[in-house]
């Protein structure tokens, strides 16, 4: 098929990569170049340097406006593909295509709908996680399925590295809806069962909670990494949490109070200890958790959450 690509960060890239390899990809569309780093270097999206090695034209848009419609009008394509390019598809370009849009959404839908599925998803404790492939109507992630399927993530991954896995087992389940459009054999069905929703997360969404009990705060430990971040203060200060799994066997702990060992610095929770193996200090850059708390003065005393 002739198709539109839209997504932008690298978690899109595997599609794009896929679908390169079976069908005539028109154009890319991603985001305008972010300003990254601590120098605030224009940088091209993972999409658009991903176009840009594999040879297709790239339109950038912040959004999909006249002009950017006008652009993929031109083009008269057959389907559009959209895996989190980070903007709304209204009409007239939502039925422009001659079969429309689909879109790769990292959830079982209509579990999750919206911008964080897969970080909602891991807060909530979820068992099980999932990508979808649906008709994108106006409605937020309300179209028809065309397919969906459960994947395995390890009991420890973050938001990031669940992602990660999403994203390659979700490339191969679009690029097999794809094909079934092409050859006419595709079969879309309404979503069955009651919403929820996936609002993107505030930097307030990444506070751990010491007094609640262990499997909650490593639930939002793993949904808030690495973005926004999990965080606590102690003295006042900011503190990242980078890497953390619950410590078997830990001697008791009250909630939020440090013990460190060799291996980690063990936070105490409202029913069992954090092992935290990597802090981010305020101001500061990663480093060792152990060797952080090792250097703060009266850190037998030190408090998570003061």
């Amino acid at each position: 098929m002739r198709l539109v690509f839209a997504g932008t960060p690298a978690a899109a890239v595997p599609t794009l990569r896929r679908l390169a390899t079976s069908h005539d990809i028109a154009a890319v569309v991603t985001r305008p170049d972010a300003a990254l780093g601590r120098r605030r270097v224009l940088t091209p999206s993972p999409v658009a340097q991903a176009a840009l090695e594999l040879g297709l034209p790239v339109i950038k848009a912040a959004r999909l406006d006249d002009a950017a419609t006008a652009e993929i009008a031109a083009l008269e394509v057959e389907l559009g593909v959209i895996v989190a390019y980070g903007g709304l598809v209204r009409e007239p370009l939502l039925s422009m295509p001659t079969s429309g849009w689909i879109n790769l959404h990292f959830s079982l839908l209509p579990a999750w709908r919206g911008a964080a599925p897969v970080q909602r998803a891991l807060i909530a404790g979820d068992d099980v996680l999932g990508a979808s492939v649906f008709q994108l109507v106006a409605e937020l992630d309300a179209g028809d399925v065309y397919a969906t399927r459960e994947i395995g993530v390890a009991e420890t991954a973050t938001a990031g590295e669940a992602l990660e896995t999403l994203a390659h087992d979700g490339a191969d389940l679009t690029a097999q809806v794809v094909d079934a459009i092409a050859d006419g054999t595709a079969d879309a069905r309404p979503q069955v069962g009651e919403p929820t929703f996936a609002a993107k997360l505030s930097h307030a969404d990444g506070l751990l909670d010491w007094n609640a009990p262990l499997d909650t705060v490593f639930a939002r430990f793993r949904g808030a990494t690495p973005e926004p971040g999990a965080h606590t203060t102690v003295g006042g200060q900011a503190l990242k949490v980078l890497e953390a799994v619950p410590a078997a066997d830990a001697e008791p702990l009250a909630p939020g109070r440090f013990r460190g060992t060799k291996k980690a610095l063990l936070i105490g929770t409202g029913s069992g200890a954090l092992a935290v193996t990597r802090v981010q200090p305020a101001g500061k850059g990663a480093m060792n958790a152990v060797d952080w708390w090792r250097g703060q003065r009266g850190g037998d005393e030190l408090q998570a959450g003061s």
